[in-house]
């Protein structure tokens, strides 16, 4: 199990960056961005031609084991949470679990107990859960308890690049079947399995930088020279996985995650500024604007709303009882 100290540490990150958002939001940039706290927000905000900050908490380890730190995050913005991270916590399992942590393959067999009301409290407010990192029998525990649709805010397909963090099609179709949405990451190890020698490349420069410990910067350096040599994942392959959730899910379950601040980006969609790119692959691919409109985010703030609706009806329910 995690100690309390870590849980603490990072529940104290979490709060540091809430502050800045809202310092960005409110006294830095208000005339430039402003914080979103609803699909209407959202809508809205556009119109005004400024930047919309959504708030999302990626690892429900900043919770530690104190359920009121749900209300307490959404009370500062969040809508959504990503239930764990790399490594198991007091919530769920991971698909990846922390070996460096002393992880073992599974601790809670899915979703613990203490994270099953995590997510009824999660319902019950209003904040999406986000299945992105969770292990497979954690993902299908959370669909099976939670009254709201979910999302997989950065993931890929399995079938097109066999990772650990990518759905297989039963999930991609019990997605669909929960109302939810995939938004299609952009990070090229997800996208493109790669051959044996580009995987040990990679592998071979992690251990080269302080053991394990990767310096960003050289790794950076050192990726280029890996991708000339063995060419990484293209935005032809990320849409790909996009045709693919398309197929299995349907077209009202797909968006698009990115994950640019995570290691996400490929020739062509390295940045917002790349948008536009993908846009047209669609447009050549032979999606419909209407289509196009759901993918870059009509999906996700459907998702939303009907997750605010269940929160309000959870709610109204518990003041009649």
């Amino acid at each position: 199990m995690v100690s309390s100290w870590p849980c603490t540490f990072h529940r104290a990150n979490a709060m540091g960056k809430f502050e800045a958002i809202h310092r960005l939001t409110e006294k830095m940039y208000p005339d430039r961005c402003q914080l979103a706290t609803s699909p209407g927000d959202v809508e809205r905000i556009a119109k005004t031609g400024k930047r919309c900050i959504m708030i999302g908490v990626e690892n429900g380890f900043a919770i530690g084991k104190d359920l009121s730190n749900v209300e307490r995050f959404y009370n500062l913005g969040a809508r959504y949470i990503t239930l764990s991270h790399n490594g198991h916590n007091d919530i769920c399992d991971s698909c990846n679990p922390g070996k460096k942590l002393g992880d073992k393959e599974t601790e809670h067999n899915g979703l613990s107990e203490f994270g099953e009301k995590v997510v009824v409290e999660m319902n019950r407010l209003g904040i999406m859960a986000d299945v992105s990192h969770i292990s497979v029998k954690s993902f299908y525990d959370l669909i099976k308890l939670s009254k709201a649709p979910i999302i997989a805010s950065h993931s890929g397909c399995c079938a097109l690049a066999d990772n650990p963090r990518n759905l297989d099609d039963e999930q991609l179709k019990a997605l669909a079947k929960n109302g939810g949405v995939i938004q299609i990451v952009s990070v090229g190890s997800f996208l493109k399995s790669g051959s044996a020698e580009r995987r040990k490349a990679i592998s071979d420069l992690k251990e080269q930088l302080d053991g394990g410990k990767i310096e960003l910067e050289k790794f950076q350096e050192g990726t280029k020279e890996i991708d000339a040599k063995y060419p990484p994942a293209s935005l032809s392959d990320f849409v790909d996985h996009i045709d693919h959730a398309v197929k299995v899910a349907g077209i009202e379950h797909v968006g698009i995650g990115s994950d640019f601040d995570g290691g996400g980006g490929v020739p062509g969609f390295n940045d917002h500024s790349d948008a536009l790119n993908v846009t047209i692959e669609l447009v050549r691919r032979g999606y419909s604007e209407e289509d196009i409109s759901k993918i870059w985010g009509r999906n996700f703030l459907r998702v939303w709303r009907e997750v605010e609706k269940v929160a309000q009806e959870l709610q109204k329910g518990s003041k009649n009882g």
